[in-house]
């Protein structure tokens, strides 16, 4: 004869389990991969004010600086 096929309570709990915990792991994971890094804002929030934090030397023209603020993407420029 056959031995009886049917799984026992604990071992389909047992199954459950593990597929909940790796579909929990693996959103969590697509989760954490698409997030927008936060970092660069409260990097430049630490940063110490003056022309060493600005990258700019002293004594160069008021021109050399971008127009964009930090953390900002600079303006388009005109088509030619």
């Amino acid at each position: 004869m056959y031995p009886n096929s049917a799984l026992s309570a604990w071992q389909l709990a047992v199954i459950a389990v593990v597929a909940v915990t790796a579909l929990t792991a693996w959103l969590a994971a697509v989760y954490l991969a698409a997030r927008d890094p936060g970092g660069h804002d409260r990097a430049a929030a630490g940063s110490p004010a003056g022309p060493a934090a600005t990258g700019e030397v002293e004594g160069a023209g008021a021109d050399s600086r971008s127009p964009a603020a930090a953390g900002e993407r600079e303006p388009q420029r005109p088509a030619a």
